[in-house]
């Protein structure tokens, strides 16, 4: 055989890894912290999933779990599904990828460009629903001859990638002189593998994930509870469930962003930067530049960024789509749950964790409401009780009064911030209950149903002046035209 020209690989995945390093300037503000990020879209297939699928295909093999003829199966919201077929383009393996209907158009038509064959399945079901794509894609295992299921969710290979390919190049590139590291949450890979590696290089580097609201990651880290999932539109990051592949213990904090501020930024990433990214990575650059503003001294920040804008021309950077959906611009007449909350009649009434279901039920009875925010001893919330809750307990536990109310806390909720937009919150008590609002891990409020309708319509709301924005809450940067209904989407992440 002859001998490789110089500068040449020999064969596409030889071209995986050796991704830049950049500085971000513009999108940043007056911080005093430094932000960094890895441009992981510049791998061959345009993701860092590129070292996924490749360690999980090497791993297979190495096990005997893929052999010649083979065919890979796999549920992929598309970066994941692109390193895999690309790899097996390579070695001659068939590839069959089911994928949840949320996903862009470019995704889907990108795996069939591989040659492969995509399965779509409906997004608004449970993990479990037989229609689900996790449950589409564990059916189509067991009757495929020769199947190899890459399971990225629960496949140790894939963490391991980070591990040994990701960490140790971001090491090197840049002698460890970074404070923090941030990614986006989704099956935990990044997070998983890469902490791992720079936990044992340095226990002081933070390892910070970022996670949509929506998705049950924040509140699971800052509480411990599993609430419900509910739905949002940003791709690649956020789970409905606890992958294995995600390892919690190491993570040092957790942020929380909402859909419209990773669109944006994306959007301002690729207009102000010239990184041509996607909307996970703008949702990774906002989760970071909200924990630099936490930080009481700057630090280096480094941050993953996942994959390229490609794949979300129809979407991110459609201005019909972002218009349709609430967005592109700000709904002025409308602000944020701040405003919500500086209406608000009565101030927030909680319990703590440690009183006893005696003292809950005169705190409802004395205040005439149906639930009860439980906090700890430093003011953080650990999850509600309600009185259906108290009245099924006391049924069936008489004479149980001095029982910790913290025994009957329960999920049904999910968690937002004073600057979530109100169109947002819309959407939100679509599938929530009640919301609880947080802010630097304190409880601010708690909103329902009808709290938002009353705020809507006061006065001040739509098609009046919008009012001024209470101290701490965003100003309203632009005008928006009303969201049009869109169907809401179940999270879902390869993060």
């Amino acid at each position: 055989m002859a001998k490789l020209m110089h500068g040449a690989v020999p064969t596409i995945v030889d071209a995986i890894g050796r991704t830049p390093i950049v500085k971000l300037n513009s999108v940043v503000g007056d911080l005093e912290s430094e932000i960094y990020v890895k441009v992981e879209y510049m791998n061959p297939a345009g993701s860092m999933k590129d070292r996924v699928g490749l360690n999980i295909i090497r791993d297979a093999e190495e096990r005997g779990m893929l052999g010649p003829g083979g065919t890979i199966i796999e549920a992929t919201s598309g970066n994941t599904g692109a390193g895999l077929a690309m790899v097996a383009a390579i070695r001659g393996y068939k590839c069959i990828f089911v994928m949840p209907d949320k996903m862009s158009q470019e995704k889907i038509d990108a795996l069939r460009a591989y040659g492969a064959k995509v399965v779509i399945c409906p997004t608004a079901v449970e993990p479990s629903d037989p229609r689900s794509y996790y449950s589409v894609a564990r059916r189509l295992v067991e009757e495929t001859p020769g199947a190899f299921y890459a399971n990225q969710y629960h496949n140790p290979a894939n963490p391991e990638a980070h591990y040994l390919s990701t960490a140790p190049e971001i090491w090197e590139q840049t002698q460890g002189e970074f404070d923090v590291f941030v990614s986006g949450m989704g099956t935990g890979g990044t997070l998983s593998g890469c902490g791992r590696y720079f936990k044992e290089k340095n226990p002081d580097i933070q390892l910070v994930g970022v996670d949509p609201v929506g998705s049950l990651y924040y509140e699971y880290v800052k509480t411990g509870r599993l609430t419900k999932a509910f739905s949002y539109y940003v791709e690649g990051i956020g789970e409905d469930f606890l992958p294995s592949t995600m390892n919690l213990d190491i993570l040092d904090d957790v942020v929380q962003v909402d859909d419209r501020e990773c669109f944006i930024m994306t959007r301002e990433l690729v207009r102000r930067e010239g990184i041509f990214c996607g909307g996970s990575c703008g949702a990774a650059v906002m989760g970071a530049i909200k924990y630099a503003r936490s930080l009481s001294e700057p630090k280096r920040i480094l941050v993953l960024l996942p994959d390229n804008a490609q794949k979300y021309l129809s979407k991110v950077f459609n201005d019909d789509w972002m218009r349709s959906n609430g967005f592109l611009e700000e709904i002025a007449d409308e602000g944020t749950v701040a405003h919500i909350l500086k209406g608000k009649p009565h101030k927030l009434i909680t319990i703590n964790a440690s009183a006893t279901i005696r003292e809950a039920v005169a705190t409802l009875k004395q205040h005439g409401i149906s639930q009860l925010p439980v906090i700890d001893d430093k003011g953080r919330h650990c999850g509600i009780v309600a009185e259906i809750d108290l009245l099924n307990f006391l049924i069936e536990h008489e004479g149980a009064l001095d029982t910790p109310v913290h025994e009957l806390t329960e999920s049904d909720y999910a968690t937002v911030t004073p600057n979530t937009r109100i169109t947002l919150l819309k959407r939100i008590f679509n599938d929530a209950k009640l919301v609880l609002v947080t802010e630097n891990d304190q409880l601010r409020g708690l909103l329902t149903k009808i709290d938002l309708i009353d705020y809507l319509t006061r006065d001040a709301a739509p098609g009046s002046k919008h009012p001024s924005p209470p101290p701490g809450a965003a100003a309203p940067a632009a005008k928006a035209a009303p969201a049009k209904s869109a169907k809401p989407t179940t999270p879902e992440g390869e993060q």
